[in-house]
């Protein structure tokens, strides 16, 4: 990157810590690795990759993207406990830039209900769990937690202690999101000004949208002299999420003539990482949510229409390519149409088109899905082919594989479903069961056969494009004992797409449960 005499703006990414802990929105240890590998094409300077003292699958998946991803620092959040930071040093062993994060709450309310500590205790575990990380990673974060609702001279005490044992960034949080963009930026400046030694760390914020102020109270921090802001994909996170980051990056870059600051964010790949969020969460975007809706880049008033024609800058403050929406918006009229006759030469221009990297094994495999759906429509898509892609790169182990179903059902009828499963090992099991229609018959006889009865929370169907042939492509979460797993299905029979979405939700419970 050349050099600028702006100041620079770092971003660290926790779509797949604080994202993930969001209701619904769990993802398999397949799905972590490709969102890590996008967030690290995308340029975030950390990936926050999870909470290894959580659960051993977290532990296992933030060693998973720890060892793939190669750019973008790996971190792993832990409370000021030891056995946490052992877990997180066991889980950074192969991370080539680990980042080990510690919190602790700093506020009243915290301190005497949730931690039973005094003010004393919490310095002095402040600084001795920074210590103790700083034996094992030389890059060392210090989070206070609901610091906005905390004393802002005992919150500049804490990081000043946390910074003297070695901490290199300190993090203030609005965990709940109760701030104001104004009160924000003065609290933030005050922490610059009071804190002991601040010169030598980076002062970081992560701001919660409960008021639906994250990514405002954000920019008036950076405004305010913050160093890093902490953000996730489409603004996924608990309750209301944390600040978006395509929304704050984008506000940053598009009003650069104001803010004067940079980023290491590649602006053209923020659309694709956005879908990918989107699609292995189950979270869909309303049309009109900033950057990334569908909406955005669309126009149907008369007026409107008329200027964008004439130039569109005249409603449009960014273009369609600079957060990488696919260039086929634009394409001319003679653009190649992919079908049962296509080769590979022609599927894989229209990869790079679209901007997807697939390459070796991968590249085969969805070219043989290509083909069977090429056979069943007349025309292949670039939503069907983006669909593809995306189903083949999330994928989980599969303990069930689908070889056979069949429904009956009428009005006069009910419904009945048969379906058939191979196992890894090698069995084979059948079984017919009745149900409130053909989807219920079908997912009973499932139930039957893994021998599991899940709680089925949410079932959604969609056309991936228009027509009757379009894909359907179907989404599930489950959930069993607490713990909840989501599944995707494509087919041209909606039937189908159901019993692959409800398996690959089945598959990542049985992978999850007997990983641990």
């Amino acid at each position: 990157m050349a050099k600028t005499d702006k100041r620079r703006i770092f971003i660290l990414d926790t779509t797949l810590r604080d994202g993930e802990q969001a209701p619904g929105c769990s993802m398999n240890l397949g799905e972590k690795i490709e969102v890590a590998k996008r967030l690290e094409r995308l340029g975030v300077d950390v990936i926050e990759a999870g909470f290894p003292a959580s659960s051993p699958g977290d532990l296992e998946a933030v060693k998973a993207v720890a060892a793939t991803v190669k750019k973008s620092a790996v971190a792993a959040l832990c409370r000021c406990i030891e056995k946490d930071i052992d877990a997180a040093r066991e889980a950074l062993a192969k991370a080539a830039r680990p980042r080990i994060h510690v919190f602790i709450a700093t506020s009243p309310l915290h301190m005497e209900h949730k931690l039973r500590m005094s003010k004393k205790q919490v310095l002095e575990r402040a600084a001795a769990s920074v210590e103790y990380a700083k034996k094992f990673c030389y890059d060392v974060e210090f989070s206070a937690e609901d610091a906005f609702r905390s004393d802002p001279g005992f919150v500049c005490k804490v990081f000043g202690a946390a910074i003297e044992a070695g901490a290199l960034t300190v993090n203030f949080t609005d965990t709940v999101g109760y701030a104001t963009p104004a009160e924000f930026g003065e609290r933030i400046r005050y922490v610059k000004e009071h804190t002991a030694g601040m010169v030598q760390a980076r002062l970081s914020v992560h701001c919660h949208n409960d008021l639906g102020l994250a990514v405002a109270n954000s920019i008036a921090a950076i405004a305010a002299g913050a160093d890093q802001v902490e953000c996730t994909i489409n603004g996924i996170g608990e309750r209301a999420g944390n600040a978006s980051l395509e929304e704050l990056v984008m506000g940053l870059y598009v009003r650069r003539d104001y803010f004067s600051v940079e980023t290491s964010i590649d602006t053209t790949h923020i659309y694709p990482v956005s879908r990918l969020v989107s699609q292995v969460t189950g979270m869909k975007l309303q049309p009109n949510k900033a950057i990334v809706g569908d909406n955005v880049f669309v126009h149907e008033s008369g007026i409107h229409q008329h200027g964008v024609m004439a130039n569109r800058e005249t409603y449009e403050i960014m273009s369609p390519d600079s957060i990488g929406v696919p260039r086929v918006k634009h394409a001319s009229p003679n653009r190649i149409v992919l079908g049962k006759h296509s080769g590979r030469h022609a599927f894989e221009e229209r990869l790079k088109e679209l901007g997807l990297a697939v390459d070796g094994e991968a590249l085969e495999a969805i070219f043989a899905e290509f083909k069977n759906l090429a056979d069943k429509k007349k025309t292949v898509s670039d939503r069907d082919i983006e669909a593809l892609v995306m189903d083949s790169a999330v994928s989980v182990p599969e303990t069930w594989k689908l070889e056979h179903w069949a429904v009956n059902t009428g009005s006069a009828l009910g419904a009945s479903g048969i379906i058939r499963l191979k196992h890894r090992d090698g069995r084979h099991k059948q079984h017919v069961c009745m149900g409130d229609g053909p989807i219920d018959s079908i997912f009973r006889a499932i139930n039957h056969i893994v021998g599991r009865e899940p709680e089925l929370e949410l079932y959604e169907i969609g056309a991936i494009t228009g027509g009757s042939s379009s894909q359907g492509e179907t989404m599930v979460r489950i959930s069993l004992d607490g713990r909840r797993w989501n599944g995707r299905g494509l087919s041209t029979d909606v039937v189908e797409s159901s019993i692959k979405a409800y398996l690959s939700a089945i598959n990542a419970m049985e992978w999850h449960l007997h990983s641990e």
